[in-house]
């Protein structure tokens, strides 16, 4: 390792999620700055194939090191939510960061450790080396201001935030429901919610904060966050920052061939993201709904879940066989109208096809973002985490999105389904959709070319790292 390279050390979070964007981050890094990185991966059992597979797929001048899994057997599974056993998980794996630390602050210029957003933790370690800590937010411009704003609203509200009659209003974004807010902080009583108060109250220990966004994307809540006041770390908006490359699966050519044969614009693309999954019932009226559309549609399935919508978050793939829980005669019926593959897709190859002309999403943060960059008008289905922000900022305030009715029982209903699906793909208002998106798309070109605002962001990023003076 060469001692004179700028080396930044990198804490992701558990989850492909996270994982993806702090790679892609690190490959700009070394490409247009020369600096080199080691991933210090925390974990709670073996790497799955997929994290190995990522990680072992990179240019030599990003290491990782793989920590020793920590155990949970004194909590009880009941209730934990995956907030807290990223947190934990980062906790416990305080001991082993520090040796990795230590080490490479003897073998390398170590000048930063960049931490996902349940990584603050860490930073007391890094300030033991003199290395400067940051984060890379890999959400929302919005979603970070909200963990700017909760110590201040969780001192002035008392009851549960779902409960309050008027919408949350976070700087510089469109005016929140209580209920659409983040996941875990809906039950102020639960773990999961104090990890989340206790990482946003340490957020302005770090040294400053990038974050997967842009101007045009989100420029109300860029200019808020950018707004100086003591004690506030600066931030660096340098989205979008997406997977470029996707790799190879054995049902992905078999995709794109598909789409290869059908008119331009005409498929819908289905997926829940590498975490999400529906109830059994939800399953069924979805299929039911596309049938009914008459669209045509190609759908990653996974085996459903009943218990809880992130069911695949830490596991990627889908358990058991996902065909066995589709309608009876559904594959057979829509045989020359749509093409279902288990579990995974090239996301990205099949969001840049000319044939695909919308994709109906989860509202994940990457998801959204490869969407822009290709120009994919959404229909939002949000799931978990911040989805829900997420997709009232895509249907509300970008206007790039169309929302189906959940009915009382917490489903959404086929008709519902099919109604939407159709408006996209062949209605007026998707055609609008269609033209707003358009514009978001030509914006992400602009901010990532040579004179572009996230290129000039990371660039002084990577400056005031190459100038940090290890004591």
């Amino acid at each position: 390792m060469d001692s004179q390279t700028p080396h930044v050390a990198i804490l992701p979070s558990p989850g492909m999620g996270h994982l993806i964007p702090l790679v892609e981050f690190a490959k700009r890094l070394v490409h247009r700055h020369g600096f080199s990185f080691t991933f210090i991966v925390p974990t709670d059992g073996p790497p799955t194939p997929a994290h190995q597979a990522v990680l072992q797929a990179l240019p030599p001048a990003i290491s990782h090191v793989f920590l020793p899994p920590v155990s949970f057997d004194d909590l009880s599974p009941d209730g934990l939510m995956a907030e807290t056993v990223i947190s934990l998980t980062v906790t416990r794996s305080l001991p082993a960061i520090r040796d990795v630390l230590k080490s490479l602050a003897v073998s390398a210029r170590l000048v930063a450790l960049v931490v996902d957003l349940f990584g603050t933790d860490a930073f007391d370690v890094a300030k033991e080396f003199d290395v400067a800590p940051y984060i890379f937010y890999p959400s929302t411009a919005m979603a970070l201001s909200l963990f700017f704003y909760l110590p201040k609203l969780d001192e002035s509200v008392s009851c549960e935030y779902r409960e309050l009659s008027q919408p949350v209003k976070i700087s510089g974004c469109i005016p929140i429901h209580g209920r659409d807010l983040l996941d875990p902080i809906q039950d102020r009583k639960n773990d999961a919610y104090k990890w989340v108060l206790h990482h946003a109250k340490r957020y302005r220990l770090a040294e400053g904060i990038m974050v997967n966004s842009f101007w045009e994307l989100e420029g109300g809540a860029i200019k808020a966050l950018q707004e100086e006041e003591p004690g506030k770390p600066p931030v660096y908006p340098i989205g979008p920052v997406i997977k470029m490359d996707s790799g190879s699966g054995s049902n992905g050519s078999d995709c794109l061939r598909w789409l290869d044969d059908q008119p331009h614009g005409s498929v819908l693309f289905i997926s829940f993201g590498s975490g999400g999954t529906l109830s059994s019932d939800q399953l069924n009226e979805l299929a039911l709904g596309l049938e009914m559309s008459e669209q045509r549609f190609l759908w990653v399935v996974r085996s459903p879940d009943d218990k809880a919508a992130n069911a695949a978050y830490f596991s990627v793939q889908s358990q058991g066989d996902p065909f066995g829980f589709l309608p009876k005669g559904f594959l057979q019926r829509t045989r020359g109208q749509g093409l279902v593959v288990p579990s995974w897709a090239p996301q990205t190859q099949v969001l840049s096809h000319g044939s695909t002309g919308g994709f109906l999403t989860h509202c994940g943060w990457n998801s959204i973002l490869e969407s822009v960059v290709y120009g994919v008008p959404l229909i939002a289905w949000p799931l978990y985490a911040e989805q829900r922000m997420n997709a009232v900022l895509l249907t509300e305030d970008l206007k790039v999105s169309l929302r189906p009715k959940v009915k009382e029982d917490g489903i959404i209903k086929r008709e519902e389904i099919a109604k939407v699906v159709k408006s996209l793909m062949e209605g007026e208002e998707g055609k609008r959709l269609r033209n707003r998106m358009k514009g978001l798309k030509d914006s992400a070109a602009r901010v990532l070319r040579e004179d572009g605002s996230s290129t000039r962001s990371l660039s002084e990023l990577a400056n005031k790292w190459k100038t940090h003076k290890n004591v």
